[in-house]
């Protein structure tokens, strides 16, 4: 496990760069959230997942602290050898809101000799963002950008990633905002286009025993300019409990729990609170929290055939 966490360091340092100016939501749990990072996730697990997610980040800050909601949905689609997935965002900064509304597909190839499946995926959406200027605190009252009053405007999104998952190892790259669409918000006097993205999740899951499995990963983050990284740590008993610690480049250590409410555990509830050590001062020292909420539809196995029984016989 030394040798997994020297790795991750060294391709975080390697890189070297500022730390990024964060245009998309960040998240702690990113891994019970994999869908918003790589659409090439769609499907991988094998099962039918309802995700939601609500982060409140720097709470206690008053106004202008970011919020986010995430609601998804993945499923395999196994005739196909893909599956398909699609997400929600709600994310709210100060006077500015973006909706996110995005279709993913994913194609599987299974890497029978080396026990992997690899997906290729890709994602279509479109992206909405406003802005209640008259939520700004002005210093000059006659600025003309003030006088648009509320702006809202829609664009495409493009995004596209590789992913796989083995029996130990998990991880890929995605890129986002290919299209790199730029909003004006009925003005040419302010624009704010859309940075292209890359995100990269490695992860190792190591057992210890027969039901204790510690998972060490790491996302990393840029949009070209400059990148952020989150390191963690997670121990998972029985796949019923788990929790763990994780380090965010230059903002935060948090602390992750999360459990399995039903006996079959198909739903999961997870907990992430971020301590606050860098900038206490400019944000809040209530620090971040984080809530995930998830459903496993219960699954058909692939190709199977029924099986029919009789008094006289059975037969498949």
């Amino acid at each position: 496990m030394r040798k997994i966490y020297s790795l991750l360091l060294t391709l975080v340092l390697v890189g070297g760069g500022k730390v990024l100016a964060q245009q998309d939501a960040q998240f702690t749990q990113y891994t019970f959230n994999t869908l918003f990072y790589n659409p090439a996730f769609a499907g991988v697990e094998g099962l039918t997942r309802l995700t939601a997610v609500h982060r409140t980040q720097w709470a206690g800050y008053g106004y202008g602290n970011p919020t986010t909601q995430v609601v998804s949905f993945n499923t395999p689609i196994y005739r196909l050898s893909s599956g398909f997935g699609a997400h929600f965002v709600q994310d709210r900064l100060g006077p500015e809101s973006t909706l996110q509304l995005q279709g993913s597909y994913a194609y599987h190839l299974h890497l029978k000799e080396l026990r992997t499946k690899l997906s290729f995926g890709a994602r279509l959406g479109a992206i909405a963002k406003s802005i209640d200027n008259s939520r700004f605190q002005a210093n000059d009252m006659d600025d003309r950008l003030l006088q648009i009053g509320q702006a809202y405007e829609i664009q495409p999104d493009f995004g596209a990633g590789v992913y796989f998952r083995s029996e130990k190892v998990f991880g890929g790259v995605a890129f986002s905002h290919l299209v790199k669409s730029e909003f004006k918000y009925a003005s040419d006097l302010a624009t704010n286009p859309l940075e292209n993205h890359m995100n990269f999740i490695f992860g190792y899951d190591y057992e210890y025993g027969r039901k204790v499995t510690i998972t060490p990963s790491m996302l990393v983050q840029t949009d070209f300019n400059g990148y952020n990284f989150t390191l963690s740590t997670i121990g998972n008993l029985d796949d019923k409990y788990w929790a763990g610690l994780s380090f965010r480049q230059g903002e935060s250590i948090n602390i992750i729990t999360g459990y399995s409410v039903l006996k079959d555990k198909s739903l999961r509830f997870g907990y992430s609170f971020d301590m606050v050590i860098k900038g206490m001062d400019a944000k809040s020292r209530a620090g971040s929290h984080e809530v995930v909420l998830s459903y496993t539809l219960p699954q058909a196995t692939p190709n199977s055939k029924k099986i029919i029984r009789n008094p006289r016989f059975r037969h498949e």
